[in-house]
C-alpha cells in the first residue's frame, strides 16, 4: 500500500485510500495529502472521488449504520456475489487490527441477506460467498444466529444445485454451540462442505496470549464433528509463526497438528507487529527463528498430497472461472476441491459431472462427461424480456376499469391471452381484417356496433382454438375459413343498412331538386 501511494504522489495523480488500514490507522505518516473512505462509507465513494478531482482532501471515518446491501457494482466474477453477513466481530485477539477498523459486531438481517440472495440468484449468479470476520457470530446483536440464516438462504437456492453457497471464515468458539446445525446445512446439495476454520497455533500458551478464547481441544472438537458429520468434508485453517513468547515447544505442537490433519489449505503467515496492537509490546521472537519455522512448517504442508485418493472417480463441479494458464476452466467439487477442465464451448457458469484424470498438489485435473445446469444468455435475456413484456401488459390492464383484467381465466374482453401468466400468446398474423377494419369505424353507428360485436366473437373463437376447443367452432360454422349464420347474418344486415343509406340519400336528392 505504501508503495501504490508513493507511485501516485510521484505521477501527480488524484488518490482515494479506502478499507481497514486508512480507517484503523489514519495517522499514518504516509495517508498525509491524500483522501480516505472508511470501510461503512462505501456507499459515498462516488462523492470522494469527485471532491478529490477538485483538488479537494476529503477524510472520511465517521462511523454510521451498515452499508447497504444493493449498492451499485461490477462483479469481479459475474458468476460470484461476495456476500457480507455482518462487520465486526465480538473478539479481542491481541495481534489484531481489524478490530480497530471494523469495530464491534453489526449483523444484516435475516430478511435483507435472503432478499439480496434472490436478486442475485436472479441475476445468474452461480455461487455465493458468505464473507465475515466472524460467521459464527453472526446475528448474536439482533437476537437470532448463524444457522437460522443458513437454512433461511438455503430454502432460496434453485433445487437443481445450479447455485452453490459457500460459508465464510468462522472462529471455533462461536461455531462450538451450533456444530450440529452447521454440519447439517454443510451436507446440503446446495452447499459446499467447505470450512475455513482458523487454528493459529497447536499450543495453548500461545492461544492464550493471543486471546482467542478457545483451547486447541476445542478446534479439535469443531474439526472432528465436522468431518464425521459431513462426507467429504474440507478443512482449512490458518497458523502464525513466531508469534510472541512462542517457545520451540510452542511451534512442535503447532507442527504436529498440521500433521495430524493434513489440512488441504493452510494458510501460513509470520507474525508481524500491528502498530496499536498490545501484541506490539510483546517480546518477540527472533526474525530468523520465525523466518525458519514459517519455512519448516510450509515444507512440512506441502509433502501432503490430500487428493491423491481422487484419481478416476467421476465428481459433480461448479465451473466460474478461467484458470491463469487461460488453457483450462476452474471448477470446484462439493468439498471445493479446485479441478481444472480443458476450456472446450460455453462452459463458464454451468455445472458439470466430470473424471478425474490426475491429481496435483493443489489441484486436481478433470476431463468432462456431460455439462449440466447449461447457460444460454440469449434464451434467458429473451426470457426476461417477455416477462417484462407481459408485466407491462398486464399492468396497463390493470389500470382499466374491466372487472375481468388480467384474472386467471383469459377474458377476450380484458388483457387478451398475452398476460394472465403467459399461458398463451395469439401471434400477430391472427389479427382478423374485421378487427383492424372495425377500429377505423366510427363507433357511434350500427355496423360500428355489429362490427365490435362481431371482432369480439371472432377473438373468443381464436381463444378457443389456441386452447383445444371446438365447440365454439362447430357453432360458428366447423372450418374458419367458411362462412356460418352469423357471417350471413352480418354481411345480409351491412347490405340493408347500405341499401337503407343509398336509399335516403337519393330520397333527399330528389327533394332538394324538386324544391329548386
Amino acid at each position: 500500500m505504501d508503495t501504490l501511494i508513493a507511485k501516485c504522489k510521484s505521477a501527480k495523480k488524484p488518490l482515494v485510500v479506502a478499507g481497514c488500514v486508512p480507517q484503523g490507522s489514519r495517522d499514518l505518516k504516509e495517508l498525509e495529502g491524500v483522501s480516505i473512505v472508511g470501510v461503512q462509507q462505501i456507499d459515498r465513494v462516488v462523492e470522494v472521488v469527485e471532491e478529490t478531482l477538485k483538488g479537494h482532501e476529503v477524510r472520511l471515518l465517521h462511523r454510521k449504520k451498515l452499508p447497504a446491501l444493493d449498492l451499485p457494482k461490477v462483479r469481479r466474477n459475474k458468476f460470484v456475489e461476495i456476500l457480507p453477513i455482518n462487520v465486526g466481530c465480538l473478539g479481542a485477539c491481541t495481534y489484531c487490527k481489524t478490530k480497530h477498523a471494523r469495530g464491534h459486531l453489526g449483523s444484516y438481517t435475516v430478511e435483507s441477506l435472503v432478499g439480496r440472495v434472490r436478486t442475485v440468484i436472479a441475476d445468474g449468479v452461480k455461487e455465493v460467498w458468505l464473507s465475515s470476520e466472524d460467521t459464527g457470530a453472526y446475528g448474536r446483536d439482533i437476537g437470532v444466529n448463524l444457522p437460522i440464516l443458513l437454512n433461511a438462504i438455503v430454502a432460496e437456492l434453485p433445487p437443481d444445485g445450479s447455485t452453490m453457497l459457500r460459508i465464510g471464515m468462522t472462529n471455533p468458539p462461536f461455531i462450538l454451540e451450533h456444530l450440529k446445525e452447521i454440519a447439517e446445512v454443510l451436507r446440503h446439495p446446495c452447499v459446499y462442505s467447505f470450512l475455513h476454520v482458523p487454528v493459529q497455533s497447536g499450543s495453548d500458551a500461545v492461544l492464550s496470549a493471543m486471546n482467542r478464547e478457545y483451547t486447541l481441544s476445542d478446534f479439535r472438537t469443531v474439526v472432528d464433528t465436522l468431518i464425521e458429520l459431513v462426507p467429504g468434508m474440507q478443512i482449512a485453517t490458518d497458523i502464525i509463526c513466531g508469534f510472541p513468547g512462542e517457545t520451540d515447544e510452542d511451534f512442535n505442537q503447532t507442527v504436529n497438528l498440521i500433521k495430524e490433519y493434513k489440512f488441504p489449505q493452510v494458510h501460513i503467515s509470520q507474525f508481524y507487529p500491528r502498530p496499536g496492537t498490545p501484541a506490539a509490546r510483546m517480546k518477540k521472537v527472533p526474525s530468523a527463528v520465525v523466518k525458519k519455522r514459517s519455512r519448516e512448517l510450509t515444507s512440512v504442508f506441502e509433502a501432503f498430497t490430500p487428493y491423491l485418493g481422487m484419481e478416476g472417480r467421476v465428481e459433480r463441479i461448479w465451473i466460474t472461472e478461467i484458470a491463469a494458464d487461460g488453457i483450462h476452466l476452474v471448477g470446484h467439487t462439493k468439498g471445493y476441491v479446485q479441478v481444472l477442465v480443458p476450456s472446450t464451448g460455453n462452459m463458464l457458469g454451468t455445472s458439470a459431472l466430470v473424471k478425474i484424470t490426475s491429481v496435483g498438489r493443489w489441484s486436481v485435473f478433470g476431463e468432462v462427461i456431460k455439462i449440466l445446469n447449461q447457460v444460454d444468455d440469449k434464451i434467458a435475456s429473451n426470457r426476461r424480456i417477455s416477462s417484462q413484456v407481459r408485466q407491462d401488459k398486464c399492468s396497463s390492464c390493470s389500470s382499466q376499469n374491466e372487472s375481468s383484467a388480467c384474472s386467471n381465466e383469459p377474458d377476450p374482453s380484458a388483457c387478451g391471452l398475452e398476460c394472465c401468466e403467459g399461458k398463451i400468446t395469439l401471434e400477430e398474423g391472427q389479427v382478423s381484417w374485421i378487427d383492424r377494419f372495425a377500429e377505423d369505424i366510427n363507433s357511434q353507428n350500427v355496423i360500428g356496433w355489429l362490427l365490435r360485436k362481431r371482432k369480439n366473437q371472432l377473438k373468443g373463437v381464436e381463444n378457443d382454438v389456441a386452447l383445444g376447443s371446438k365447440k365454439k367452432q362447430e357453432w360458428m360454422g366447423g372450418n374458419m375459413g367458411e362462412w356460418g349464420v352469423v357471417d350471413r347474418a352480418l354481411l345480409g344486415g351491412m347490405l340493408v343498412s347500405f341499401l337503407i343509406i343509398l336509399a335516403l340519400l337519393i330520397h333527399v336528392g330528389f327533394r332538394t331538386l324538386s324544391t329548386k
